[in-house]
């Protein structure tokens, strides 16, 4: 009788494999379908203006909303924003997504009409591991349409992105039902409830 479960390190091995091609589709400026804490998200570099408007196009979005940018590492986003408030920092890594003063070089396509950029060190082991192997911090907004639910599943990311983006990662969201809170990590006024 053969063992048609496959073994833990083998599966551990596909999934590396995984990241380090969604990495990789990254840093060529293509767009990836990942697991986040609580929906599936979809992300690209957000330095490279080409791939973060053709995920606006995708979302049907405007830029003037702006967009969440995630890390690995506080360290990740110092290219986007001026400092992190000790309130963000505290927080992380977690489902906290918090609103700061961009850096004078943070491109207008991720902040938006904004004076504020949205950012968040992840908890997901797989989004972070994705952030860490390519070294980056990556956009990340939830896998819909502007207006309908966001996908919650591979299953579901492959059957509305599959064949829109250049990548979708399988994995499985966290525990959380409803995105991130986002708040001002200056005031700690509240703009999105967990």
């Amino acid at each position: 009788m053969t063992d048609t479960i496959p073994k833990p390190r083998v599966m551990l091995r596909c999934a590396s494999r995984g990241i380090s091609k969604a990495a990789r589709v990254l840093r060529k400026g293509g767009i990836v379908a990942y697991a986040t804490e609580a929906v599936y998200g979809l992300g690209c570099d957000p330095r490279n203006r080409d791939a973060v408007i053709r995920l606006l196009r995708l979302k049907q979005r405007s830029v003037r909303k702006g967009l969440i940018l995630i890390a690995a590492a506080p360290g990740q986003l110092d290219p986007y924003v001026a400092e992190l408030p000790a309130r963000a920092r505290k927080t992380w890594p977690g489902p906290h997504t918090w609103l700061v003063k961009p850096s004078a070089n943070a491109p207008r396509w991720i902040t938006g009409h904004h004076d504020r950029i949205a950012v968040r060190v992840t908890a997901h082991p797989q989004a972070a591991a994705l952030c860490r192997l390519a070294d980056m911090a990556i956009v990340s907004t939830s896998a819909n349409t502007s207006g309908h639910r966001p996908a919650r599943s591979y299953r579901e990311a492959v059957r509305r992105f599959g064949g829109k983006v250049d990548y979708v990662l399988r994995g499985r969201v966290g525990d959380r039902r409803r995105p991130t809170p986002i708040a001002d990590a200056v005031s700690g006024k509240v703009v999105r409830c967990a």
